[in-house]
């Protein structure tokens, strides 16, 4: 028996199919006229604004509710060398987050999820402009990979960036942790304060790149436009 040459598909299906790339198209082609632009300008907006405007860090830090104990006596430095009981932390009051930190980090993180939406939008419709493996004639695809390895290594950078704002609340608890347990030893509160001083900076710089990504890929696909949706120069592509 011998195999089919070719794929058999209802015209109900492609019809569906028919429907979804149009769909995705008009998606691409708001994304790129509309949204790309508008988001250059309103981040280079957001950027100058007090919350990413900081000449002193010191202006970030939070207080830290954690009482300072006085010099242990001379008597009790006696009993605490033979006292082998293990030394309870006083108590401390309600420890709150940073609030500074976190305004910033609720413009941040919506700002990377939707390049990274963006980001998957681009790379669907470039695959699917991709078209079907011939001989010769693939200078218009190696162009479409081209760009879709830069756009995918934006997405990639994008996502890390993500997980690494996600982690400076597990490292900062565990500075307050320590901060509140070991209350005689200063430089846990100063570790608290650097952690507050780093996250700030790398949010703005994660919001400046967020930016320029934008800038890059606006520019990248301009240019290179004509080969992305149309390679092989075969026929007129439904974007324009």
């Amino acid at each position: 028996m011998s195999k089919a040459s070719s794929l058999r598909i209802s015209p109900a299906v492609r019809e569906k199919v028919d429907k979804y790339t149009a769909k995705l198209y008009s998606e691409v082609q708001e994304f790129l006229s509309e949204c790309v632009p508008e988001k250059i300008q309103y981040l280079s907006l957001v950027l100058t604004c007090d919350y990413f405007v900081v000449q002193d860090p010191r202006t970030l830090h939070a207080e830290l509710n954690i009482p300072i104990p006085d010099p242990p006596s001379e008597s009790e430095e006696s009993k605490m060398e033979t006292d082998k009981e293990e030394k309870k932390a006083p108590k401390c009051g309600f420890l709150k987050e940073n609030e500074n930190i976190r305004k910033i980090i609720n413009i941040v993180i919506p700002e990377i999820r939707a390049l990274r939406e963006g980001c998957a939008l681009l790379i669907t419709w470039i695959h699917h402009a991709i078209p079907k493996i011939e001989d010769g004639n693939d200078f218009g695809v190696s162009i479409q990979e081209k760009v879709l390895e830069r756009i995918t290594a934006i997405k990639t950078k994008v996502e890390t960036t993500l997980t690494n704002i996600n982690k400076y609340y597990q490292e900062r608890g565990d500075a307050v942790a320590k901060a509140s347990k070991e209350t005689h030893v200063m430089d846990y509160r100063s570790l608290v304060h650097d952690k507050d001083e780093n996250a700030f900076v790398e949010l703005r710089l994660a919001l400046t790149e967020v930016r320029n990504f934008y800038i890059e890929l606006f520019d990248i696909i301009c240019k290179n436009f004509e080969k992305l949706t149309n390679p092989k120069g075969e026929e007129k592509s439904p974007m324009y």
